[in-house]
């Protein structure tokens, strides 16, 4: 086991090779957190955010790559961030799958794989690190989006597994109080999906955002990085980061 920097806060960031989990991962390496940054496909990316926050503070990264719909794969990604640094204080639940599934269409590998994604993992992952949390009273922070309260058409089950997320945020809160903080952050607009090109569509909802912008995966990663370490005396919340877009849905 390498041996651990006194006083230095380890975090496990899930997705966090890329977008909004690499930004986050960056903020709290910024705040002096050792990051463990896990992934499953982009691995390139994977490998050059690591260089990146190794070159600033050599020693303080760890990777880890794994398909979270594996059932073993939460445990297994624990084990090792304990392996790498004896303790965990904190797990952002970020990595997430979405895709379209118009009513009519719906199969039931679309319903395994973003329940898988967006639902059971976290879970899962919670529970193997509920144990290490404790030991330095830490906190989670699980990634939710605000259609798990107000559902987007065409997207009915990603909401629904996003909807049980922020379910399991509440509950986790309640069972793993007084030791470990839980909480979510629920983005609104931040960054179009990848193969979303419908720029009508993107000006219509940017016009109807009170705040008149997209935001920025930095403020996820601020938010995030609020809850984790400046926020002790808040659980069981799932703060809306989307300009105010969810008053006009």
């Amino acid at each position: 086991m390498t041996e651990q920097v006194q006083g230095r806060r380890v975090a496990l960031v899930t997705g966090a090779a890329r977008r909004v989990g690499a930004c986050i991962a960056r903020r709290l390496h910024a705040d002096g957190y050792d990051v463990a940054l896990h992934a499953r496909r982009s691995l390139d990316e994977l490998g050059a955010v690591a260089r990146e926050l190794d070159a600033a503070r050599p020693g303080s990264t760890h990777t880890l790559v794994a398909d979270l719909d594996d059932a073993g794969a939460p445990q297994a990604l624990v084990d090792g961030v304990l392996a790498r640094f004896g303790r965990l204080d904190a797990l952002v639940n970020n990595a997430s799958t979405f895709h379209r599934t118009p009513v009519g269409s719906i199969t039931l590998a679309d319903w395994d794989g973003l329940f898988a994604s967006n639902a059971r993992a976290p879970l899962f992952l919670a529970q193997a690190a509920a144990d290490a949390l404790r030991t330095g009273r830490g906190a989670i922070v699980n990634i939710v989006d605000i259609y798990a309260e107000r559902p987007l058409p065409g997207f009915s089950v990603y909401c629904m597994a996003k909807a049980a997320l922020g379910a399991m945020t509440l509950a986790l809160a309640r069972e793993l109080a007084p030791d470990v903080r839980v909480n979510g952050v629920a983005p609104g607009a931040v960054l179009w999906p990848e193969n979303g090109d419908d720029y009508a569509r993107r000006d219509e909802l940017v016009a109807r955002t009170p705040l008149a912008r997209t935001g920025s995966p930095e403020d996820i990663a601020g938010a995030v990085a609020w809850l984790l370490h400046d926020a002790p005396f808040v659980t069981g919340q799932i703060l809306r980061i989307d300009g105010g877009r969810s008053l006009a849905i």
